[in-house]
């Protein structure tokens, strides 16, 4: 069985109040056993990381400005994951945030 442990930092608490992700980490399992596999990258958010977010994570808005935009690299996020079973250490907050880049993404790729 596949699973993928996935992490991701972002600009602050709530995507309604317009904060994003800025980082997504993933590291394939198989059989609950750590594989080479993993997706890693930084997002440049299209807006500025506010300093309490940079004391928790130390990803500041100028690290992120030659970075991708999400709807960039988002087909290969997705294609990583699949419909693989996610394993997520703060998953109400991880998941409100992924839920928000579906959201978004509806109208930059088909998804």
């Amino acid at each position: 069985m596949r699973h993928i442990c996935l992490d991701i930092e972002t600009t602050g608490l709530d995507p309604k109040s317009g904060h994003r992700t800025i980082e997504i980490a993933c590291i394939e399992m198989i059989n609950l056993v750590k594989t080479d596999k993993f997706f890693h990258c930084y997002v440049n958010p299209k807006r500025d990381v506010p300093f309490e977010a940079f004391k928790i994570h130390n990803i500041s808005t100028e690290f992120l400005q030659d970075k991708p935009y999400f709807e960039n690299i988002a087909t290969e996020f997705l294609d990583f994951i699949g419909d693989s079973t996610l394993v997520i250490h703060n998953a109400p907050f991880d998941t409100k945030f992924l839920k928000a880049i579906e959201v978004d993404l509806k109208n930059e790729i088909d998804i």
